[in-house]
């Protein structure tokens, strides 16, 4: 069972793993007109060091990402008794059956193909994850 993050007084915090820079400012501003609380960062490595010294209420993890992948990051996340009830999406440009299984044995609350979902989509599927909404 994968826990979720429950709402609080403050705004959440999400973790943006994102390396194309015009899609994370994008995702960013839909985040915070939401009143999300964003921490960007282009790398896997550098998402797990975050991890290490703020809480995140969620992790937004884009599937293809230099050196260590989506995936590999994914499975980091969750193999770490200090990060492994932080909900996990993944975004991805591949939509192939086997990628999603993969994230979702691995541990993703969910899995998001870019080019089917607008931002404001993704927003309200963070605030589901979040706030188990239906």
């Amino acid at each position: 069972m994968i826990k979720k993050a429950k709402p609080t007084l403050e705004a959440p915090n999400i973790l943006l793993v994102e390396p194309d820079a015009f899609l994370a400012d994008i995702y960013e501003k839909n985040l915070m007109m939401e009143d999300f609380r964003v921490a960007k960062t282009e790398s896997g490595e550098r998402a797990l060091s975050l991890l290490k010294t703020k809480r995140f209420d969620l992790v937004l993890l884009s599937a293809t990402l230099p050196k260590m992948n989506g995936f590999e990051t994914l499975e980091a996340i969750k193999k770490n008794s200090k990060t492994a009830g932080i909900p996990v999406v993944l975004l991805s440009k591949l939509g192939a059956r086997e990628d999603v299984d993969k994230s979702l044995v691995l541990g993703a609350a969910g899995y998001i193909i870019k080019t089917h979902f607008q931002p404001s989509e993704i927003v309200d599927k963070i605030k589901q994850i979040l706030f188990h909404k239906k």
